[in-house]
């Protein structure tokens, strides 16, 4: 019989219509078996109910000759809303059960891949056997698993059962418990010091909010690291590879033991699921499987060796082929309690070894480079994994030496460039250790998977049936397919985003973005400006030894800057943990000076000189902002005595006010403390959100330039921030939020400490 005649007024119920083979199985369904009717298992998400997501699904485009999607809800599609942690109860009349969900990420938490690959069987399993037993009727179950369950093993695989001892019930327990104990440790009171003093080493100068969420993101990052490795090794420790066939070989126990006696039920295992030879058209794909990474990452030039040994077999399948044994075994249901096993894989008829996918792809990318491609396509040797991995550990020595020299660099744009490059180069380093990692027990693979059941089951199709729903691998041209299908399918969408990326890079070097004007009798819109660093180049450090020397004499002016020097290491020091503490310490010098010559010495002496370092980009920025009705304002840790030059330019001056007393003798002095604690980091944020709801302003349409990572919770607040000649971790914060990048005061590197020219000469 024809499948549509075998599978005619059947229902079937899908799990994992959302992903890439439920996705290609409903498509299969609705538009090559019409007699069918489908039940799909979904999960509704905030805002979105289940049928919502599938009245999406259905309007792509692979689903168009299905017909109108209304009516295919109406006739052929029941939407079941739910998930694996709380699967409901299915319909009587389900005649099939098709289990296409799981994770099958090779590196989940252990609590995930529990969580789904067994319990989430085990409610599948369950619901089925309800379904049956009040129907009275069997229910074929077709469990969708990977022929990799049978772990680190070497030669030919067997379609039947995996010989094991483990239990999957203590397992899956364990497991949990694992996780739940990891996520106790980590809240043990040595692991918090920890986190806490490495946020407080980044974000100290920010603030302690800043600190507490580097601290809690560092938690959490700890502790999905540990369970991913738990669940790695627990596998490995009981022969598998990974989690992910651990899991799934747990599941595959479950299934045998508890649905195999009670329903007819298939176990089918394809190998590694890549694009499609021809439905619903060839090159289909969603989303980057298991071979794309690396594909994209050799054509980029990225990636010049992998521990891969060139003989060994990469065992690919197209998905329409997966899908197409799904339904030849979805119309034939074995006996109860003896369970069929079909493998959907290519190497045991047609293998194709690692170094003959490599020549392929390197062949495509000979011919079709990207534009970011290297003029010489990188020549893999297959040197075996241990050379390989001490190239990746050198380089990783290699970028964490360039961060620590990059810390210590001054700041300019050559830095910043310098910054790119290590950042490139960590991103190759951290790909080739993660895919190391993760394949390197399926690229030295020895197996070989038996497929006689599935080549007996493709033969049993009628002759009509086997162009359309075959699933014999054997006939597949891994030549084509590699070099005239696959790579052309998986490099289109890298070369959209190339041009996606290239578009933003040039957005990144224009500068600020363009102004939009203030609304006529609309709220308010803000231009906040930081001073150092920003509007002029240097330090507080500069200007503080400008202005404190101009009225000394020349010893009391040696002796000041050596104050100066002796602690500037402990305030630099003091800075990345409390900026404020270090301008108080500063700021201390000003004790005793005369406030009414200090103000004349910067509107004769220091003003001029100040507005002739001040950035002419920035003073054009300045104006325009005020020509298009934006209220601008000023925000420094400096003195109030420091803005004077600039006073006129801003609507609003914040600044640290010096505390004055008046003596006997009628003289202004200042007392060397301050009047308030100065506003950084945080306080700036803080300061800014207040001003906004006291005046109306609007947030989302204000403008932020700063140079500073401690500034970061300022530029956070606007929604236009932008970055003026940045540190190395803003330039990095930027460049992921992607927001504007401009130069206006680090034309050149600028020092922590320039020495005046009244201290060199020793003059008045």
């Amino acid at each position: 019989m024809r499948l549509a005649d075998q599978l005619d007024g059947k229902r079937l119920l899908l799990t994992g219509v959302t992903g890439f083979i439920g996705e290609a199985l409903v498509q299969r369904l609705l538009v090559d078996l019409p007699g069918t009717r489908v039940v799909v298992l979904v999960r509704p998400k905030p805002g979105q109910s289940g049928e919502d997501r599938v009245r999406s699904l259905l309007r792509k485009p692979i689903f168009a000759a299905a017909g109108d999607v209304d009516d295919l809800l109406k006739t052929r599609v029941e939407v079941l809303e739910g998930d694996l942690a709380s699967v409901p109860e299915f319909p009587t009349d389900v005649d099939v059960v098709v289990h296409c969900a799981g994770d099958v990420s090779f590196d989940p938490l252990i609590q995930d891949a529990f969580t789904t690959n067994v319990l989430g069987t085990q409610a599948m399993v369950d619901r089925t056997l309800e379904a049956a037993a009040a129907s009275g009727r069997p229910v074929h179950y077709v469990h969708v698993s990977t022929a990799y369950v049978g772990g680190r093993r070497r030669g030919a695989v067997p379609e039947r059962a995996v010989e094991h001892e483990v239990d999957w019930r203590k397992e899956t327990t364990a497991g949990l418990q694992l996780a739940a104990r990891v996520e106790e440790d980590s809240r043990l009171e040595p692991r918090l010091r920890e986190f806490l003093r490495a946020a407080e080493r980044d974000h100290g100068r920010a603030g302690p909010l800043s600190v507490a969420a580097g601290a809690e993101e560092r938690r959490v990052r700890w502790v999905v690291e540990q369970q991913k490795a738990a669940g790695k090794e627990r596998a490995r420790t009981l022969g598998w590879t990974d989690c992910y066939t651990f899991t799934k070989a747990m599941g595959e126990r479950l299934v045998e033991e508890v649905a195999a006696p009670v329903v007819p039920t298939t176990i089918l295992r394809p190998s590694i699921v890549e694009s499609a030879l021809q439905h619903p058209h060839p090159g289909w794909i969603e989303g980057f499987k298991m071979a794309e990474p690396i594909i994209l990452a050799y054509g980029k030039g990225e990636l010049t060796e992998f521990p891969a040994a060139p003989d060994s077999v990469l065992d690919v399948v197209p998905i329409d082929h997966v899908v197409n044994a799904i339904i030849a075994a979805s119309a034939a249901p074995p006996p109860l309690s003896q369970p069929a096993y079909y493998h959907v894989s290519s190497g045991n008829r047609n293998p194709i070894t690692f170094r003959g996918l490599y020549t392929h792809v390197r062949n495509y990318f000979v011919q079709h480079p990207f534009d970011s491609s290297p003029e010489v396509m990188p020549t893999w040797q297959f040197p075996g994994v241990g050379k390989v991995e001490r190239k990746v550990r050198t380089g990783e020595l290699l970028t964490a030496a360039g961060e620590r020299a990059l810390a210590l660099a001054p700041r300019s744009e050559r830095v910043r460039q310098v910054s790119r490059k290590i950042d490139g180069t960590r991103r190759q380093v951290e790909f080739a250790r993660r895919y190391m990692d993760l394949y390197k027990a399926y690229t030295e693979a020895e197996l070989r998977f038996v497929d006689d059941n599935t080549l007996a089951l493709h033969r049993s199709l009628d002759p009509a049936d086997v162009e359309e729903f075959g699933f014999d691998t054997s006939v597949i041209d891994w030549k084509r397919y590699w070099e005239d299908t696959h790579c052309p399918s998986v490099t289109g969408q890298m070369r959209k985003y190339e041009q996606i990326r290239a578009r933003r890079k040039a957005a990144e070097r224009s500068g600020p973005r363009d102004l939009v004007p203030a609304a006529p009798g609309g709220p308010p819109v803000l231009a906040v400006f930081d001073l150092a660093g920003t509007l002029l180049p240097g330090t507080v450090v500069d200007t503080y030894l400008e202005l404190r020397l101009s009225g000394l004499g020349a010893p009391a002016r040696v002796a000041e800057f050596g104050r100066v020097v002796r602690n500037l290491p402990g305030w630099i020091a003091a800075e990345r943990k409390d900026r404020g503490s270090f301008l108080r310490s500063l700021f201390r010098g000003y004790a005793g000076v005369d406030l009414d010559v200090l103000e004349r010495f910067v509107d004769d002496v220091h003003g001029p000189k100040l507005l002739h370092r001040v950035s002419s980009e920035a003073l054009k920025r300045i104006q325009a902002h005020r020509d298009a009705g934006h209220r601008t304002v000023l925000m420094t840790g400096d003195v109030r005595t420091v803005t004077r030059p600039l006073s006129g330019l801003f609507d609003e001056v914040v600044c640290t006010e010096l505390e004055e007393e008046v003596g006997a003798d009628g003289v202004r002095r200042a007392t060397g403390f301050l009047t308030s604690p100065p506003l950084v980091g945080e306080a700036r944020a803080a300061w800014l959100r207040r001003y906004a709801e006291v005046e109306g302003a609007d947030l989302a349409a204000s403008y932020a330039y700063a140079d500073s990572h401690s500034d970061l919770p300022l530029l956070k607040v606007v929604g236009n921030p932008t970055a003026v000649s940045p540190d190395v971790p803003l330039f990095r914060v930027a460049r992921a939020s992607r927001w504007p990048v401009a130069d206006w005061a680090a034309t050149s590197p600028t020092l922590r400490l320039r020495v005046p020219q009244q201290v060199l000469a020793g003059t008045d």
